[in-house]
């Protein structure tokens, strides 16, 4: 029998407060998060450009303890991380989000939901305070993105997202983690189809990927 999410994500947490675990940042016995690890995770907001009109503020670097902190949040379900991870993207929407506009996520396939139990970007902005507007959705599931050049990221995400009607405004779209920004991209291109006047990128973390564009990866400090 499937247990319904809310119950799986229930008893991930619970068996990571009982069992015996590691820091997930080091790997520090008998801790879920070392005191060093978590010190790595302190905001440091920063923009950079996407495309026209498209620009993107994250709050920390996908390297390091971050980066296996948000591994470990979404393959091997270790869902308490989200509520030490959440400040730093509750810092970048902070600094991002305008007054009066909605708050959206990236939405994942049904499949990874399946596998999962939750999804972990709407987990996140929960965690952040924030109530995340469903506005997008997949309606052509994409291939892994791991090992794509950006070229190849583009057309595999190309058409991939829909938008429920939007009359107007400001809508803030977010997403884990920005790599080439082919992700955002398209689903600010579905929700500005759908009636968006302006869309804004925010990112839990983006990767120092030195192959992108100039344009792509330039880092703005905030």
């Amino acid at each position: 029998m499937r247990l319904p999410p809310i119950l799986v994500t229930a008893f991930r947490d619970a068996l990571t407060f009982w069992l015996p675990t590691a820091c997930a940042g080091c790997d520090a016995p008998d801790v879920s998060l070392c005191t060093g690890c978590r010190r790595a995770l302190r905001p440091r907001p920063s923009r950079r450009t996407l495309g026209p009109g498209l620009v993107v503020t994250s709050a920390l670097v996908f390297d390091g303890v971050v980066a296996r902190c948000v591994r470990a949040l979404k393959e091997e379900g270790r869902t308490s991380l989200a509520r030490d991870l959440a400040p730093a993207l509750a810092a970048a929407l902070a600094a991002t989000v305008p007054p009066g506009a909605r708050v959206a996520v990236v939405p994942g396939t049904r499949a990874a939901f399946r596998r999962r139990g939750y999804r972990p970007v709407e987990l996140l902005l929960r965690r952040a305070g924030h109530r995340p507007a469903r506005l997008l959705r997949v309606v052509r599931a994409p291939e892994d993105q791991r090992g794509l050049g950006r070229a190849a990221r583009g057309e595999n995400v190309g058409g991939a997202f829909a938008a429920r009607a939007v009359a107007g405004g400001t809508v803030v779209v977010v997403d884990d983690v920005a790599t080439t920004g082919a992700t955002l991209r398209e689903a600010a291109r579905a929700l500005r189809a759908a009636g968006a006047d302006e869309v804004v990128a925010v990112a839990l973390a983006h990767t120092p990927r030195r192959s992108v564009s100039e344009e792509e990866s330039e880092v703005i400090d905030t």
